[in-house]
């Protein structure tokens, strides 16, 4: 059986590619469900809905989910709801960039604005 952990693990690979924080530590992964055989669904977000680096995040999300031995399927369920905002950033991941919640508060807001 696949385990969450398994897949929070191959996950922290994936990086932002404006933020140098991977994605479990960003806080855009919400939940994972794995059934025993080998369907794997995550339900994830984006830092904002217009984001256009969306499409290469999911598809970074399940390439690197099925490098985990006995995963058949992934399934990315992209949300909104509850909306990302800077408060999800893990803490240890601020300190590793040597940043304060404050001045990732301001660089979140600068990535992926929205559409004019």
């Amino acid at each position: 059986m696949i385990e969450e952990q398994q897949v929070l693990d191959v996950l922290r690979s994936v990086y932002d590619p404006e933020i140098p924080i991977d994605v479990v530590d960003l806080g855009l992964i919400y939940k994972v469900d794995a059934t025993a055989e080998g369907d794997v669904t995550i339900r994830m977000t984006m830092t904002a809905p217009q984001c256009p680096m969306s499409g290469y995040l999911v598809q970074q999300v399940e390439d690197n989910v099925r490098t985990i031995a006995g995963v058949k399927s992934v399934h990315v369920d992209l949300v909104f709801d509850p909306p990302w905002d800077p408060s999800m950033i893990k803490q240890d991941a601020l300190k590793n960039l040597g940043l304060g919640a404050a001045a990732a508060a301001d660089a979140a807001e600068g990535e992926c604005p929205p559409e004019k």
